[in-house]
């Protein structure tokens, strides 16, 4: 299983100052992040893997606690990732208990793949991946299944 999990709400990227890599969670995001941890905390996780940008860490940090877990931070899920690599990790992970935590557009490259191999969605369309929000992936067989959880509700 593969929880594909976007980042939680960062602030304003104009508004901020400095390193894109660096921008922090913003207090909203820190509530999203400690409510999910309950929820994913719930399900079979041997690992936590995000981008290395400070937003994703600190979104899992919470999840990494409750779990006694270290957070692994692996450049293919960084922002701007070329699809390949991205797929390439998902390939590598499918059939681990895995958290992966990244930014919009990686979650959407990585639903576009699985949609295109024919995976059944329930709970939302393919292209939805609101901050905060996670997709629960079942991809240990073909054509795998795909189960979306809202950000929590603040």
């Amino acid at each position: 299983m593969i929880i594909l999990y976007r980042h939680a709400h960062a602030g304003s990227r104009e508004r901020w100052e400095g390193d894109d890599g660096q921008r922090p969670l913003s207090d909203k995001g820190r509530r999203q992040a400690d409510l999910m941890a309950r929820t994913l905390a719930r399900l079979r996780i041997q690992r936590i893997l995000s981008s290395p940008y400070v937003r994703c860490v600190q979104t899992v940090e919470p999840l990494a606690k409750r779990l006694a877990i270290a957070v692994e931070e692996v450049p293919e899920l960084a922002e701007g990732t070329p699809a390949d690599e991205v797929i390439g990790l998902v390939h590598r992970v499918r059939a681990e208990d895995v958290v992966l935590c990244s930014h919009g557009d990686v979650v959407l490259t990585v639903l576009d793949e699985i949609h295109s191999e024919g995976a059944s969605f329930e709970g939302a369309e393919p292209g939805r991946a609101a901050k905060g929000s996670a997709w629960v992936l079942e991809l240990a067989s073909k054509p795998g299944r795909a189960r979306y959880l809202a950000p929590p509700e603040l």
